[in-house]
């Protein structure tokens, strides 16, 4: 009897220990799953970066010192100005709505055009571009567009490539009621473009396929380059200035700004972006406006028909890159 009681003790703890020891194994396979796919996910976020997340982070502070605040390149672009040599393009028609531009199919660009994107900044009359980045998106593009439809303005566009991919609709809107999509590169990820100097150009080449892809027009051409963070100074100044060289001998300009609402750098009122904007365009005849339609620039859109308000009181005309290749 003794005997009996001892070995269904052992089989009972035997039954217990084989229990618990499933129960690790299956705890274990959970574990290994779940932290496959968390895995995963991680890398597809690597992979596909949200630009709108990176912006917002070298917006702030300019994290490890890897890129120029806004307001310092406007800073550089009001020196360009003060140095740049006076050479004034004539205006070409602009395009009436729904209908591209006559030059919408403009090859590698001439060293003469690539001189009118360089002179910008100098104009005997008063003229402003406004020059939206890191769309187009679906939640703010839409919008821009009906304002500039409302108020028969042309307007320039910095597309990124990651967000052509998702909405090649609106750039087809964008081409076809006439304003141009020049190129922002595809990332925005500083590390990725500011590799080496040759990748602005490979960036460029992508986005630029993606266009033609989401035009269904394999002569596309976007011409213009607007570096991530400026094309002057911060921690890849050295690789960027190599980089402009190697894009203009690919026929290829480049664009920044010299004034600013600073809707990715802090402002998130009208009245903020209002005055950064007054106050970054004051005493200057030609204006480029550096403004984004990413998915979290609703307050741009909305503040946009002051902003055309402010330049038409004060006696500038509207125009786009078209205008001056």
């Amino acid at each position: 009897m003794v005997m009996y009681r001892i070995e269904v003790v052992k089989k009972n703890k035997k039954t217990k220990q084989a229990i618990i020891l499933l129960i690790i194994t299956i705890t274990l396979i959970c574990l290994a799953v779940l932290g496959g796919i968390k895995l995963a996910e991680h890398k597809h976020l690597a992979e596909n970066n949200n630009p709108i997340d990176f912006t917002a982070q070298n917006d702030k502070n300019q994290v490890n010192n890897e890129t120029p605040s806004e307001s310092n390149n406007q800073n550089n672009e009001n020196n360009n100005e003060e140095n740049g040599q006076n050479n004034i393009v004539n205006n070409e028609e602009t395009p009436s709505q729904n209908e591209p531009s006559k030059n919408a199919n403009i090859q590698k660009l001439t060293n003469e055009q690539i001189n009118s994107i360089n002179n910008i900044y100098k104009s005997n009359t008063k003229r402003v571009f406004l020059t939206f980045d890191d769309g187009p998106s679906s939640a703010v593009t839409p919008d821009i567009l009906d304002v500039l439809k409302n108020e028969n303005i042309k307007a320039t566009f910095f597309v990124l490539g990651t967000m052509v991919k998702s909405n090649p609709e609106i750039i087809k809107r964008e081409r076809a009621e006439g304003h141009y999509i020049a190129n922002h590169g595809y990332s925005h990820v500083y590390k990725k473009v500011y590799e080496n100097e040759n990748k602005p150009l490979e960036e460029y080449k992508k986005t630029n396929e993606l266009i033609q892809k989401a035009l269904n027009d394999n002569n596309y051409q976007s011409n213009v380059f607007r570096f991530p963070g400026g094309s002057n100074g911060g921690y890849y100044d050295d690789i960027k200035t190599k980089a402009k060289q190697i894009l203009n001998k690919n026929g290829i300009a480049y664009l920044d700004w010299n004034a600013l609402t600073n809707d990715s750098a802090g402002a998130t009122t009208e009245e903020e972006m209002l005055k950064n904007l007054k106050s970054t365009s004051k005493n200057k005849n030609s204006i480029v406006v550096l403004m984004h339609d990413a998915p979290n620039k609703k307050q741009t859109a909305k503040t946009l028909p002051k902003i055309i308000k402010y330049f038409r009181d004060n006696g500038y005309t509207f125009q786009n890159l078209y205008d001056i290749l």
